[in-house]
């Protein structure tokens, strides 16, 4: 631990560790729900391999980090800097517990995201704002990934039964629920790949604008380590709340179903972690959810429950930037 903390800072990272570990309790359903949904695992096994595959995960790389840290906005040196972060993790936090509450499978990535772009408005403008690498590394895949999801769930969903048609439904359940162990952990891995490294970089910002790294800094391993260990405590704890809603609200999943989305997410993540890009986890499986069960019918899907989580989407941004907005005005003032 380096030398040069000071309380505003301790404080600061406190927070990011706290967000860190209720991004892991309120993402745990984003690796384990449809595994523990179509009995593959025992929940208890379940959420002690998604914590092992979170911590493992979060340590193999910091793309994402980097885009956190340097590539949304431009903050200011000193206790100022160190506000703004404050401020963006408060409002991250309550998005967070207020979804978690309701049972709403949001993004804890774009409630973090939100929150930054929200306090750095309230403190410097829009002009510091990175707009570039908004676009390209938040907004894009924004956008994309819940549609790349479902096409691509559908589409190895459709796969899947075509080369298995002439398998009894019930040894193929058998032979996938073997199988669906494996995608599980690899969901797991790949969360952890992505969302552990946000509150690196949010950690990695606080350090740079309180002095104590330089700004072209790498991430520093210490930050890796304690960020791996917060996101998989959080998922140790569960979060049986938003599990209820992914795996058995959306749609009825059968191992196979669960296996195919938790493909298609994983494979979608660490794809978006390779390119630094902060994709909501959340999304991801929700729409590969989607895609997988609408392969069989559309009406499989149970639409109200899905327009829910949608409105929690589009909402995401803006509710935790609010947040973060009236918290940089009440810390500003006070610290």
């Amino acid at each position: 631990m380096p030398d040069g903390l000071t309380l505003l800072l301790l404080t600061v990272l406190a927070l990011a560790v706290a967000f860190d570990y209720i991004n892991g309790f309120h993402d745990t359903a984003n690796a384990i729900a449809t595994s523990v949904s179509t009995r593959a695992l025992r929940p208890d096994h379940a959420i002690l391999m998604s914590a092992t595959a979170n911590f493992l995960g979060a340590l193999t790389g910091t793309a994402v980090a980097k885009t956190i840290s340097s590539g949304i906005a431009s903050t200011p040196d000193g206790s100022a800097g160190q506000i703004i972060v404050a401020a963006a993790l408060v409002g991250a936090i309550t998005w967070n517990l207020i979804t978690w509450r309701l049972g709403i499978p949001s993004s804890s990535s774009h409630a973090l995201i939100g929150g930054l772009i929200g306090s750095v408005i309230a403190a410097s403008g829009t002009g510091a704002l990175k707009m570039e690498g908004i676009r390209d590394k938040v907004l894009f895949p924004l956008i994309t990934s819940p549609v790349v999801g479902v096409l691509i769930g559908f589409t190895l969903m459709v796969i899947l039964l075509n080369l298995f048609r002439r398998v009894h439904p019930r040894k193929l359940n058998d032979r996938f629920r073997r199988l669906q162990v494996v995608s599980a952990a690899f969901m797991a891995f790949s969360h952890g790949s992505n969302d552990a490294q946000k509150t690196m970089g949010i950690m990695t910002l606080a350090l740079i604008a309180g002095g104590v790294l330089p700004h072209d800094a790498k991430i520093p391993l210490w930050v890796v380590l304690l960020a791996a260990t917060a996101i998989s405590l959080g998922t140790a704890a569960g979060g049986w709340r938003i599990i209820k809603t992914m795996g058995q609200r959306v749609v009825k999943l059968d191992p196979v179903h669960g296996f195919a989305a938790e493909t298609t997410a994983a494979s979608i993540i660490l794809t978006a972690s390779h390119f630094g890009m902060p994709v909501s986890t959340t999304h991801v499986i929700s729409s590969a959810i989607m895609g997988v069960g609408s392969s069989h019918r559309l009406s499989a899907v149970r639409w109200g429950v899905a327009g829910n989580i949608i409105t929690a989407w589009v909402l995401t941004i803006p509710a935790s930037g609010a947040v973060a907005w009236l918290s940089w005005e009440l810390l500003s003032r006070v610290l």
